[in-house]
């Protein structure tokens, strides 16, 4: 970038490093906030270091223990990142994966998750517009619902909580659908092996077995009785296992604040309350708090699927129509505003 007569640039060492003779200590300095978990991001003025940034992701809660479950299930979990290896290293070794991809380029996803296709089955778990390729090249690719839209409509599934617990959970349900089918398929195969013939009648000049019509059509109700219940058995199944999930709900930036309709800021000349209809998940609460913020005359609001509701707080006057129509521009309906 330039600023004024001067060239303003950042980026890592070794991109600085290409133009720039990097003061003594300085590439130390970087490889010890690397393997804290730290990408070190250098900037420049000119021929003239200004200075070191450090940034680093934090970890969720239950990422640790969502990839020990996936690991329990018989799955390779592998990290892909942009970071440096340090930096991934220190990460991957916090969170517990068994093999760590750095330093992978925006659109690198995608090659390095084929290349890992020739070893099996391959899910791509993603919530950026850099990881929509690599999910739609991966066999099952799930996204982040609070992650890019880009993302979401690349991706197979979609994990409404943003829980990386939930991956895991997909995994266990996609099983036990997956077994109960067998065992209705083998249930509706052997039934019939055995029913059909002898409501036709086959046995009867060997064995003199005879079926009456009245039991042919019980035994048929029975059997759809059965494959039915066995289905239904899905609704019993713990997806989250032996240690179960707390109900809490995690955002991107840690717990997700309560929706506290109480505080007003001061310089508010208003506040409408709408009632929307449509909203699944938190992808759809930023969906309809950015239309409703793209209003002139909006100062912010705050967005809950949970209750439905929208609470817009409002610095001058605005029509109830021009609120309503931005929402449902959005494909969500407005049920009342009070």
């Amino acid at each position: 970038a330039l600023y004024g007569d001067s060239r303003l640039a950042g980026g890592k060492l070794s991109f600085i490093s290409s133009f720039l003779k990097m003061p003594d200590g300085m590439k130390e300095q970087a490889d010890r906030l690397s393997e804290e978990g730290k990408t070190p991001l250098f900037f420049a003025m000119d021929d003239r270091l200004l200075g070191i940034i450090a940034v680093a992701d934090v970890i969720k809660e239950d990422s640790p223990r969502a990839i020990r479950e996936l690991k329990e299930l018989g799955m390779k979990v592998v990290m892909l990142t942009g970071d440096n290896e340090r930096t991934a290293g220190a990460i991957g070794a916090r969170a517990g994966v068994d093999e760590i991809i750095a330093e992978v380029l925006p659109d690198g996803k995608e090659s390095k998750v084929r290349a890992l296709q020739e070893n099996g089955k391959t899910i791509m778990v993603g919530d950026g517009i850099n990881d929509a390729p690599a999910l739609t090249r991966a066999d099952i690719g799930i996204a982040i619902g609070a992650g890019a839209d880009v993302a979401i409509d690349a991706a197979d599934i979609v994990l409404v909580k943003s829980r990386l617990i939930d991956v895991a959970a997909s995994v266990r349900l996609s099983r036990a659908t997956l077994r109960n089918i067998h065992q209705n398929l083998f249930w509706a195969f052997f039934y019939n092996v055995i029913g059909i013939p002898l409501a036709a009648g086959v046995f009867i000049p060997v064995t003199g077995w005879q079926l009456n019509p009245m039991f042919a059509a019980a035994a048929m109700s029975l059997s759809s009785f059965f494959v039915v219940t066995n289905a239904l058995r899905l609704n019993l199944f713990n997806i989250y296992g032996n240690e179960g999930i707390e109900t809490k709900t995690e955002t991107d930036a840690g717990m997700k604040p309560e929706m506290n309709i109480g505080m007003k800021p001061e310089t508010n000349a208003g506040m409408k309350t709408l009632d929307i209809e449509g909203m699944m998940c938190e992808h759809c609460e930023r969906t309809v708090k950015k239309a409703l913020e793209s209003i002139d005359g909006v100062s912010s609001a705050v967005v809950s699927h949970e209750k439905n509701q929208a609470i817009v707080y409002l610095n001058r006057d605005i029509s109830e129509d021009i609120l309503a129509k931005a929402v449902e521009e959005q494909d969500y309906h407005v049920t009342g505003i009070a």
